[in-house]
């Protein structure tokens, strides 16, 4: 080979090598650069539900905190399944996160079959936004004023009671489960689409139990319309001291809860999850949040994403082994 010959090739490799090192070098400090522009945040459920409320009241103080345009797109159906699948093949830089509830979740891990369920394999974590707790309230025909009154009547009525839920698999038609499981009374579920049309048929007495988010049925407690029963978590919540919980009402060890958190593309870079999750922080401590959480019958709890992370698998893995052990079919609502 000649100079001539050889030089033109020598120069040619070079740029190439030259080229990769620039953009290896460049890429990073791309992926890092947020907000960069639009950020989506997904909604796996209709508008007007608790996670389309959070996930609008959390992008006007974003927008407003990285100085870009974010908007909320709602995408349900198949149980939440068609948003989040929206966001896990999404590109990973932070633009596009998914605001999902317990439900969510629960479809992703329902259709993947996978009993020792990793929610990092697809989405990455970023933070818990609350985890409020139920109500569990029946209709006056009830003879049952707590749990253990309620356990009581179930057993000598065995297969009368019916418990709505707002979807099958969602913390709703989750925490009744775990109340039939745990006190081994028998009660028909029966699935609405959303809490909308459960509420209606358990005042007209249609169905005799729903547990429900606070925001949905503490006008009918007050009215009377409704009577309660008990909470569904560990503690009593601080927004509603005066309601007993279900496990200390006569069900020990009972806690169901819903949730609702942010999560993203599972490749995004973990500075960008960090910094979404800090951010997050900052405007789940504002007071403005703060209010619009205590409307919904909730508080902020925002955390790490790896203790999001950790927390969402051990949620997702109990409902499955429950799931399995009662016998329960999950999916479809």
């Amino acid at each position: 080979m000649t100079w001539m010959e050889w030089c033109p090739t020598m120069i040619t490799r070079r740029s190439f090598v030259i080229s990769s090192l620039l953009a290896s070098a460049v890429s990073p400090a791309r992926a890092q650069a947020f907000p960069g522009t639009l950020i989506r945040i997904v909604v796996p459920a209709a508008p007007g539900g608790g996670t389309d409320i959070l996930a609008r009241a959390m992008s006007q103080q974003l927008q407003t905190m990285w100085g870009q345009t974010v908007i909320v797109e709602n995408r349900s159906g198949a149980g939440g399944l068609i948003g989040t699948r929206a966001v896990i093949g999404a590109t990973p830089d932070g633009h596009t996160l998914l605001m999902a509830a317990t439900s969510a979740i629960m479809s992703l891990a329902i259709s993947k079959n996978e009993p020792s369920f990793e929610i990092s394999r697809d989405l990455a974590a970023v933070s818990l936004v609350s985890a409020p707790p139920y109500i569990l309230v029946a209709h006056p025909s009830v003879p049952a004023k707590n749990s253990a009154e309620l356990i009581d009547y179930a057993r000598k009525n065995p297969g009368k009671l019916t418990y709505g839920s707002s979807g099958s698999g969602a913390a709703s038609h989750l925490s009744g489960a775990l109340f039939a499981q745990m006190s081994g009374i028998d009660m028909l579920h029966v699935p609405y689409r959303g809490m909308g049309p459960a509420v209606p048929d358990l005042l007209g007495g249609r169905i005799q139990l729903l547990f429900a988010p606070a925001i949905t049925v503490t006008p009918h407690i007050t009215s009377g319309a409704l009577r309660m029963i008990g909470t569904t978590g560990a503690v009593r919540s601080k927004l509603f001291p005066d309601f007993p919980t279900i496990a200390e009402s006569g069900l020990p060890g009972y806690d169901s809860l819903g949730w609702f958190g942010m999560l993203a593309p599972a490749a995004t870079p973990p500075a960008v999850v960090a910094r979404i999750s800090a951010d997050m922080r900052k405007v789940l401590d504002s007071e403005d949040l703060k209010k619009r959480l205590a409307e919904q019958g909730a508080e902020p709890a925002p955390n790490t994403p790896e203790q999001f992370r950790d927390f969402v698998n051990g949620d997702i893995r109990k409902w499955l082994d429950l799931a399995k052990k009662a016998g329960i079919t999950l999916g479809g609502g």
